[in-house]
């Protein structure tokens, strides 16, 4: 096995950002190449990652430890369990996918790419950090790419957007880093260890664990986005340029709940108890709420950005369920299934933007005989996101249901309304762009091309095969959420 995967995993694109910052400006094909490798790299280490891990033990594995800054007690610290394991390959996946995807991209194509780069360095350092100094730092890393990416290549309101995104992201690290202050100075001796941290959690006092729970739930809920913290998203979604809309709803947004299962319930599990009612209400005002606003939206890429907003609230309510394995999993089958789907539903938005330059579903009719590979492979990503059953939504959906059930069976029933309005507002949808007779931006649309097949194959696979055999994900993190169940009910 490759001595430090994880610190080449995550370094990898920095690496390709430094030397995209020697290459000639004008040399687009070059720094594609340099951006493609990198992430392409990083994919094949995960995938290393993958083979290599033991899916029979709880405990962190691929550990890099050393003394980063010894006075005040903080540690270069990585390792990964079942619940970062499936989060990093996912992210080296989309990140290389949306490399390619970002082909399309002829605007300041050098500085795209560095940023680019930046942004999947903090997003992978994010699911391998067992230190909360790094954490946090891989955490902040994200916002500026984030902001220059959305202010300089996003829409006509992208300055809008990419401020508020900033602002809002912000305001929750602000809340974040006096959590993680304040377990530094209760903790004796003074330390940013999560893995201690979590070894401390039973001797924690009651109040201490509900004032820093609150304050990372609202730092990670904001990231979900949870009611009523969303409304940074449509906006950011719609401005983004396509590969970033990508990575913002597969990745950054999975930030969250992961967050939530990595630090808040296992640091703080009377708290987590405490707080799981309200967390699934959140969760079921997100699924209904997200799949009304769906309904009125007639812009196809905001529909898919409120899709979001429903489709993470099956987590929320997923991970309420705090006893049972099987909500605590469907959390976790809902972040890898939310993210293929909704992330190659993206990069198909995108496909026929650069082609129409219009997102209006008025101006679209008959697609499906005039471009039917394309018309067959969105269809069979929005039948994946209203939950068919053989795709790996229904999968996540299914779980999460039946875990929190036995707990929240008010909430649950009405929770089911979020899977009927989801199938009608993406039926209305597939009605009103791909049957009937060719119309509208219709007429001037080409087929998908092969370089855009390429980019949502690997999604679909996975999908199928997730949605048909759950067990290929389950193998990886079934002892982690056992594990995580066993502290909190401790």
């Amino acid at each position: 096995m490759i001595s430090g995967i994880l610190s080449w995993m995550i370094f990898l694109p920095v690496l390709g950002m430094a030397i995209i910052m020697i290459v000639p400006k004008d040399n687009h094909r070059a720094i594609r190449a340099v951006a493609t490798t990198a992430t392409g790299l990083s994919l094949l280490l995960s995938l290393f990652m993958l083979a290599a891990y033991d899916g029979s033990t709880a405990a962190f594995q691929f550990v890099e430890k050393a003394a980063w800054i010894p006075t005040l007690n903080v540690n270069y610290h990585l390792g990964v369990d079942g619940l970062s394991v499936p989060m990093l390959f996912l992210t080296a996946l989309l990140s290389f996918l949306a490399a390619i995807v970002s082909f399309n991209i002829t605007k300041r194509v050098k500085e795209y790419f560095a940023f680019y780069l930046l942004l999947v360095t903090g997003m992978l350092g994010v699911f391998a950090s067992l230190d909360f100094f790094l954490f946090y730092v891989f955490w902040e890393v994200m916002l500026v790419p984030m902001y220059f990416l959305i202010g300089i290549w996003g829409g006509p309101r992208k300055e809008y957007a990419a401020i508020k995104f900033f602002l809002y992201t912000l305001f929750g690290s602000i809340f974040m880093l006096v959590a993680i202050l304040a377990l530094y100075f209760t903790s004796t001796p003074h330390t940013l260890s999560i893995i201690e941290h979590i070894q401390r959690a039973p001797q924690t006092a009651h109040g201490f664990q509900i004032f820093a729970f609150v304050f990372f739930f609202i730092a990670f809920a904001i990231k979900i986005p949870t009611l009523p913290f969303h409304t940074w998203l449509p906006d950011a979604h719609v401005e983004a340029p396509t590969a970033v809309s990508v990575l913002l709803a597969g990745i950054l947004l999975k930030m969250g709940t992961y967050g939530l299962l990595r630090v808040s319930f296992p640091m703080f599990p009377q708290a987590t108890k405490y707080f799981a009612q309200p967390m699934a209400l959140l969760g079921m005002a997100g699924i209904i709420y997200g799949a009304f606003v769906c309904m009125a939206q007639t812009d196809l890429k905001k529909l898919v950005a409120y899709s979001s907003v429903s489709h993470m609230g099956y987590c929320l309510l997923g991970m309420a369920a705090v006893g049972s394995v099987a909500g605590i999993s469907g959390c976790v089958f809902q972040m890898v299934s939310h993210g293929l789907i909704t992330g190659a539903l993206f990069i198909l938005v995108g496909v026929i933007y650069d082609r129409a330059h219009t997102r209006d579903i008025d101006h679209y009719g008959g697609m499906w005989l005039k471009v039917p590979v394309y018309s067959g492979i969105m269809v069979l990503f929005v039948l994946g996101s209203l939950g068919l059953p053989g795709l790996s939504g229904f999968v996540s959906e299914f779980m999460v249901f039946l875990g929190a059930f036995p707990y929240f069976p008010v909430i649950v029933a009405l929770s089911v309304i979020g899977v009927l309005l989801t199938a009608a507002y993406f039926l209305r949808m597939i009605q009103r762009m791909f049957l009937g007779t060719v119309a509208g931006h219709t007429e001037g649309l080409t087929e998908i091309n092969a370089r855009e097949i390429f980019a949502v194959a690997p999604l679909a696979i996975l999908m199928i095969a997730i949605g048909v055999y759950p067990t290929l994900l389950s193998n990886y993190i079934k002892e982690t959420i056992v594990n995580l169940v066993r502290v909190i009910g401790a």
